[in-house]
């Protein structure tokens, strides 16, 4: 694990580059590889190991065929109870589906693994903060249809600052850390990859999901935020077409207050990494004291996803 500093940041790889690496999935426009980067010690991720993805209830028909390609073996959805129950379950061949209401009884992760010979095994892990919940923000904004009120509830930094908020969280909170922590520790496990990990949209938790493997593995900061960016790149179009939406169908007057929720900002993820530098001596210390992790999850982690080649 390489400590970043400012110094030591490469230049970010172009967008073009990194738009390369979506899995082409058209149910689900954010999904992609963290295969590919180079760390700061020369080596490289491997492809098709550790993916990142919005949501996966979208997946379409022709979708099935692309998913079964990248021969994924488990599945991480982090969204809340309510999510899974307004958006639906995950749409994948093979993929069991989880009684999600059993976790609101249960501290614990639930795991479900398919029936027979090579199933997947789909890890529900909801990372969820009631006083951050920017889901309900998005109701009560859509349900008061007062431009004034959502402005009261939206603007003037408001929605940026429970984004902030947020991304604050994912690093103080200790149920959430180990949320963290499990996907790091899956990540790691002999065989246990392609690991795919997603959220609603795959930038938030998601985003800090993918962060934390990036820089546990040496990628300098500065490509560890442009893969976090290229949220915008491929997902731009949608929320341009949600923007609309609001609009046209009268929910809101002025739906760029919701800009702030639906776009990845740089400041979210720096939040993030200020909160561990503010509780932590160093990344690995974080890695160790706030994660929970040693030395052993790093060495699996490195053995699964790096390569000494191009």
């Amino acid at each position: 694990m390489i400590e970043q500093s400012a110094q030591s940041q490469q230049p970010a790889p172009p967008a073009a580059e990194l738009a390369a690496r979506s899995l082409g999935l058209s149910g689900a426009v954010n999904a992609r590889d963290l295969g590919g980067y180079r760390t700061v010690d020369g080596r490289v991720l491997r492809c098709g190991v550790a993916l990142r993805s919005d949501g996966l209830h979208r997946l379409q028909a022709g979708d099935h065929e692309v998913f079964a390609t990248l021969g994924v073996r488990h599945v991480v959805d982090l969204r809340s109870l309510d999510e899974v129950r307004e958006a639906g379950p995950d749409v994948v061949p093979g993929l069991p589906v989880a009684d999600v209401s059993a976790v609101e009884l249960s501290a614990e992760p639930l795991s479900v693994t398919a029936d027979g010979p090579g199933g997947i095994t789909l890890h529900h892990l909801p990372v969820f903060a009631a006083d951050f919940d920017i889901y309900v923000a998005l109701r009560d904004a859509l349900a008061d249809r007062d431009p004034e009120a959502q402005r009261a509830l939206l603007g003037d930094g408001r929605m940026a600052g429970m984004m902030t908020a947020l991304y604050r969280w994912f690093v103080t909170d200790p149920v959430a850390r180990e949320r963290f922590a499990a996907v790091l520790r899956l990540l790691a496990t002999p065989d246990a990859p392609p690991v795919l990990f997603h959220c609603t949209a795959g930038k938030d938790r998601t985003g800090w999901a993918a962060a934390l493997v990036l820089t546990a593995l040496g990628v300098d900061r500065a490509t560890v935020v442009a893969d976090y960016l290229l949220t915008n790149v491929r997902s731009g179009a949608i929320v341009d077409q949600v923007m609309d939406s609001f609009y046209q169908r009268g929910l809101m007057e002025d739906p760029s207050l919701l800009l702030p929720m639906f776009r990845a900002d740089p400041a979210y993820l720096a939040a993030s990494f200020e909160e561990v530098a503010a509780g932590w001596s160093s990344f690995e210390e974080f890695w160790r004291a706030g994660l929970g992790l040693d030395d052993a999850v790093l060495a699996g982690l490195r053995r699964n996803l790096l390569t000494d080649e191009d």
